[in-house]
């Protein structure tokens, strides 16, 4: 397969709010915390220290996600979407690896992200990335989370 995951840039933009508001709209909703991440990408999370990634197959955008700074070295990944076109081919997967080895390289303690336990089959895939499941808070970041999850790198890695 000929994947690309490449940084934003702010002509993707469009294509990582189109992304996000498919998804969302196909599960959920949009609520007001989307709305402000999604409208402002760039002023909401890549200016104050985050990270957006996209995929790209075949010369065109087919997936996102973000990581948005959570606690000192440990960042929330979210905002991670694909094409209900280009499902099947293993893009979340590749997106969540990707994501996975760039923690590592820059010394990350941790990842941490919101679901839902209505998504069996994106547990699945955080679990056997090595995501376990951790205590919820009570003020939660969105309606639709009811499970928090948490890779935690260590030392050697």
């Amino acid at each position: 397969m000929s994947l690309r995951i490449v940084p934003f840039e702010p002509k993707y933009a469009h294509s990582f709010r189109d992304l996000n508001i498919a998804w969302l709209k196909k599960y959920f909703h949009v609520e007001d915390k989307d709305a402000l991440l999604l409208e402002n990408c760039q002023e909401s999370i890549i200016d104050i220290g985050g990270f957006i990634f996209l995929a790209e197959y075949k010369g065109k955008i087919v997936g996102c996600f973000s990581f948005i700074p959570y606690d000192e070295k440990v960042f929330e990944l979210g905002k991670m979407a694909v094409d209900p076109n280009h499902q099947g081919l293993k893009i979340g997967q590749e997106l969540l690896s990707f994501a996975i080895e760039f923690a590592k390289e820059n010394h990350w303690k941790s990842i941490v992200l919101y679901s839902s336990t209505k998504l069996d089959a994106a547990l699945h895939i955080y679990r056997k990335y090595g995501f376990v499941e951790v205590e919820l808070e009570k003020e939660l970041p969105y309606e639709r989370s009811d499970i928090k999850m948490e890779l935690i790198f260590n030392s050697k890695n």
